[in-house]
């Protein structure tokens, strides 16, 4: 007879807190080193199994003694586990990944108080209207009642992300784990982010391998067509119109619209501004004016003002793009949308057009006539010269110094030097003035952090986007407050080997809030911090890192930051003089919104 000594830690014992006592035997059983399980496997094993064969490659996450089994089975069995410092992170790496590849994006996080610690990045993921599935740990379904305790991490998580507005989906048995993972995939590829939750004793019960793959109901996404009352509606708009202005936003981009918009501005004599989420999606087209609202060019101001109709393709219409109802004129709006509640829902329309944005625009084409040079004054020669000559660095005086440079100057300098096929993303505060100075192939590879009116998710985002898309540099541009909350994933970066350049907009202060008290002529001691070197810091976690004061300091990395051979670090002093013009809107309409 054989005796076996089975020695148990601390982290072994976890994830049995709760079981019954044959559930322990069963456990206890599976330590032994004989025995075959035959054609059964551990339930966290068979979904891992299961998201591997719907498709998914990476997932993101911190793994606490709830999920390790659970995310080490999902590495195992190739869908790399990316592990973040933060929980905050590791839910914004996922929202990223899955915002760049139009993918399920998965971040496995622990119970309690790693929920808890994620909570602003569920939030945050659950308004971007990305696909993401947020898997978290869960206490045993049933404990003894005189069972080992205290559970110091309990906590009702679930309660808390329904409170938040996040749709929960509970495995509470072996016989519904499947389907439950299965409802939850398809229920986060509406486009919204939802959570599963995993208690520990359904994870480690044994159960069948299944004979057949998991079948995972995608929701039907079929573009649809403008009604023909709608479509005549509009037409007779249109006709009327001289100085059409047409409005694009991400959701134009989605739906692959920019051609038929473009042919219809040509056909209709409309010029072309896009919402700063559909940012770049006219790039080169002779008619662009870029952004409109507060993130505008004054040229876009200028020609907006002088529109006598508006034509809206897949855009919300917030209060950014219409910089608080003051950028579009006060003509005829026609609001396209594939979502019937996003029409007039932070604007009037005069007009709603449900349906998709391409097939809208084609629908239009097809009803609107040619029109003769005279009947398009918005095409004609001297208004396309203006466009033309228009040089962004016109519309302001440059406020650099010895030892600080003005944002817009260091946006177009950067624009200049970065890798021109480059995705951007850009953390919240008063250095978004750079915006406009920046530019993208298209509004896939730019992610603004505004969703949730938050800083610090951008460099989680970033590191999303870099993993989805390798083959290109992905620059992240983060003030030195939001840095300080998620300087952590420094080391994730190099212990991964994403291609990243980090623009911290270092004005040694909480740039927004202290114009924000600037405006109001309050004391703005508090919102101001020392000036703190943050690039050797870097460089000891592995980054080519260098401290920029001014523009000659930039244009000395040129060479490298053109064709970036590893991660880059760049701690720009900023004049924090400078504010950004949005931040004079937020002053004058302060309590409306």
């Amino acid at each position: 007879m054989y005796h076996f000594v089975i020695k148990l830690t601390p982290y072994h014992l976890l994830p049995m807190v709760g079981l019954h006592a044959e559930e322990w035997e069963a456990k206890l059983t599976d330590a032994l080193p004989f025995g075959s399980q035959g054609e059964k496997a551990p339930v966290y094993q068979v979904l891992a199994e299961d998201i591997k064969a719907v498709g998914v490659e990476a997932v993101f996450g911190l793994m606490s003694d709830d999920t390790a089994l659970f995310a080490t089975a999902l590495d195992t069995v190739g869908v790399r586990f990316y592990g973040a410092r933060h929980e905050n992170n590791a839910i914004a790496m996922a929202d990223g990944y899955a915002y760049a590849t139009g993918r399920l994006g998965i971040a496995v996080i622990g119970r309690g108080p790693a929920l808890a610690n994620g909570l602003h990045g569920a939030v945050y993921a659950s308004r971007t209207s990305s696909r993401v599935l947020l898997i978290y740990g869960e206490a045993a379904t049933s404990a003894a009642p005189n069972g080992l305790g205290p559970d110091y991490k309990g906590f009702d998580g679930v309660g808390v992300l329904r409170a938040a507005g996040i749709r929960t989906f509970s495995v509470t048995s072996v016989r519904t784990a499947r389907q439950i993972l299965a409802d939850a995939i398809a229920a986060a590829l509406t486009g919204t982010a939802v959570s599963l939750h995993l208690p520990t004793n359904v994870q480690l019960a044994d159960m069948a391998r299944p004979s057949a793959p998991l079948e995972v109901h995608t929701p039907n996404c079929t573009p649809t067509a403008a009604t023909p009352q709608s479509l005549e509606a509009a037409t007779a708009v249109l006709a009327k119109a001289r100085r059409p202005l047409i409005v694009a936003g991400m959701g134009a981009h989605r739906a692959g619209a920019r051609q038929a918009i473009e042919t219809l501005a040509e056909r209709i004599g409309a010029l072309l501004v896009t919402t700063a989420r559909g940012k770049d999606l006219f790039r080169g087209n002779r008619r662009n004016l870029g952004i409109i609202g507060s993130f505008s060019h004054s040229i876009a101001r200028r020609m907006a003002e002088q529109a006598d109709c508006v034509l809206v393709f897949g855009a919300g219409l917030n209060f950014l793009t219409t910089s608080f109802g003051t950028s579009l004129p006060q003509v005829p709006l026609i609001q396209i949308d594939a979502v019937r509640t996003n029409i007039g829902r932070w604007l009037n329309a005069d007009l709603g057009i449900v349906g998709d944005a391409k097939l809208v625009a084609e629908q239009l084409l097809t009803a609107l006539p040619e029109r003769s040079a005279s009947e398009r004054p918005f095409h004609d020669e001297a208004t396309t010269k203006l466009i033309a000559a228009f040089d962004p660095a016109q519309d302001f005086q440059p406020a650099n110094t010895p030892r600080t440079i003005d944002m817009r100057s260091l946006g177009l300098e950067l624009e200049q030097i970065l890798p021109q096929d480059r995705n951007l993303v850009v953390d919240g505060g008063n250095f978004l003035g750079i915006v406009p100075y920046l530019s993208v192939p298209d509004p896939g590879h730019f992610k603004m952090i505004g969703e949730f009116a938050s800083i610090g998710l951008a460099f989680g985002a970033a590191l999303g986007m870099a993993k989805a898309r390798p083959e290109k540099t992905t620059v992240l541009v983060v003030g030195d407050g939001g840095f300080l909350m998620t300087m952590s994933e420094l080391e994730t970066v190099i212990r991964e080997d994403l291609p990243i350049v980090i623009v911290l907009m270092n004005d040694c202060a909480y740039g927004a809030e202290l114009h924000f008290l600037k405006l109001r002529q309050q004391p703005a001691g508090k919102s101001v911090f020392p000036d703190v070197d943050f690039a050797p810091i870097a460089a000891g976690f592995g980054f080519e890192a260098e401290t920029i004061r001014t523009l000659d300091d930039l244009r000395r990395l040129a060479p490298r930051l053109r064709k970036p051979e590893g991660p880059i670090f760049l701690d720009c002093k900023l004049n924090a003089d400078v504010a950004a013009p949005f931040m004079s809107e937020f002053a004058h309409f302060e309590g409306r919104h």
